[in-house]
């Protein structure tokens, strides 16, 4: 009865063999008869060992199959994930599917954008320090014109007697009186004018700019650190960082605006008040040839009123002497 299985068994040693007859016949050529002479001599042992191997490794080989599919699983899932997160950016074109080149592009033309927005912010220091050398001038020329009127006022101040003379003709006073609030009226709105530039004037010391010199600074490290981040692979890091910065540089383009805007308001009023400053020099000219004027002919008058009591003062004798 045991006849026949020792002849399967004889013939499955025969037909299977082991990993180590293997390797023995890459040494030897004639390996193959030595082996199945061995198997044949201890076939039940060496046929379950084989067996026992066999099945082991197909445990171990469906083993890593299944550790293999869930991390293919896991890899498709996280894979998924990270599509439908930047799916619905704008930096995505659409009816593609979003890949590392398209979120390189958009970091390289943020990159872009932050030159531009550095290059306008030198250009509009530029201007600023132009229009704070022009408003130097204009300050310049203000405090000229300021001496001037105040060397014509003492010029004009006549002596005691005369001013009292021409205080006492209401037309002289009243024009003085109008003229000179003129002169005070123009003097609170030159200071208005000044104080009101002083306080919205735009330069790096000041708060404004300060703010602005900082968001710059604050925009260079967080664009340093998302380049570092990029090479390191923190995708989820570098988008939520990349919308922080898109707000931010709307908002700065949004102050740039209205910085341009302000500027060309503070330069529109800085052009009305030259405009107001020669104006007034020219009244102050007509006036002063009209004050000129009015002076000669109180000049004459007195002369005539002179002359014309001398007369008297020389008729008076001789009607003194007809009379005797």
């Amino acid at each position: 009865m045991d006849f026949p299985a020792t002849n399967a068994a004889a013939g499955a040693s025969g037909s299977k063999r082991s990993f180590d007859d293997l390797e023995d016949d890459e040494d030897d050529i004639f390996g193959s008869k030595k082996g199945r002479t061995e198997v044949e001599e201890d076939a039940p042992g060496v046929t379950t060992g084989v067996i026992l191997q066999l099945r082991e490794s197909l445990k171990n080989c469906e083993d890593e199959l299944a550790s293999c599919q869930n991390e293919l699983e896991s890899a498709k899932t996280e894979i998924n994930k990270w599509k439908s997160a930047f799916q619905n950016e704008s930096f995505v074109p659409a009816g593609k599917s979003p890949e590392p080149r398209f979120l390189i592009d958009y970091i390289q033309n943020l990159k872009s954008s932050e030159r531009s927005l550095k290059e306008q912010l030198e250009i509009a220091k530029r201007k600023e320090a132009s229009c704070i050398v022009q408003y130097a001038k204009r300050e310049q020329e203000m405090a000229e014109l300021k001496s001037a009127v105040r060397d014509l006022k003492s010029q004009l101040k006549p002596a005691s007697m005369q001013a009292r003379r021409l205080l006492l003709d209401p037309a002289i006073h009243e024009e003085f009186s109008r003229l000179k609030n003129l002169v005070e009226e123009k003097d609170k709105k030159i200071k208005e004018l000044q104080d009101s530039y002083t306080a919205v004037t735009f330069t790096p010391l000041g708060v404004k700019g300060r703010m602005l010199m900082e968001k710059c600074k604050t925009l260079q490290e967080e664009n340093e650190e998302i380049g570092r981040q990029a090479a390191e692979g923190k995708i989820h890091e570098l988008a939520m960082k990349l919308s922080v910065q898109k707000s931010q540089n709307a908002e700065l383009r949004k102050q740039f605006e209205g910085l341009f805007k302000h500027m060309e308001g503070l330069i529109n009023d800085a052009e009305r008040s030259n405009e107001t400053v020669i104006i007034l020099q020219d009244k102050l000219e007509e006036k002063e040839k009209e004050l000129e004027r009015v002076k000669k002919g109180m000049e004459e008058e007195v002369v005539a009123d002179d002359v014309g009591d001398e007369a008297h003062d020389d008729e008076d004798p001789k009607e003194i002497d007809g009379g005797e």
